[in-house]
């Protein structure tokens, strides 16, 4: 079997997918757009800039961004924490209703 090429990626769509249970969850990796910056030189994890998009019910009980976002940081502690981890990672935590509220703005709104 073939090692994988994304497993900080893999385990975070793990991660996610059990504790949350979500509805939408998209990660996208933009360590690429970051390799330039003095901070990632000598780096060689191209896994270090994440974006995610989850909805999820268990948002509900976590009304404010913040609280949503501790959520998501305690589960990815390890990620954040290893050599070559996580460096960056951009959440935008909702709830199906918020998602759904989204969809019907219209698009200069969003």
């Amino acid at each position: 079997m073939a090692q994988s090429t994304t497993p900080i990626e893999d385990t975070m769509r793990a991660k996610l997918t059990e504790a949350f249970k979500p509805t939408t969850l998209e990660i996208y990796n933009d360590s690429h757009l970051h390799s330039h910056h003095k901070a990632m030189q000598g780096v060689t994890s191209k896994e270090t800039h994440f974006r995610v998009v989850i909805t999820s019910e268990k948002f509900k009980d976590a009304r404010m961004q913040p609280a949503r976002h501790r959520m998501v940081y305690a589960l990815l502690k390890d990620e954040m924490a290893r050599e070559g981890g996580i460096h960056a990672l951009q959440l935008r935590t909702r709830t199906p209703e918020e998602e759904e509220r989204d969809k019907n703005k219209p698009e200069a709104e969003q």
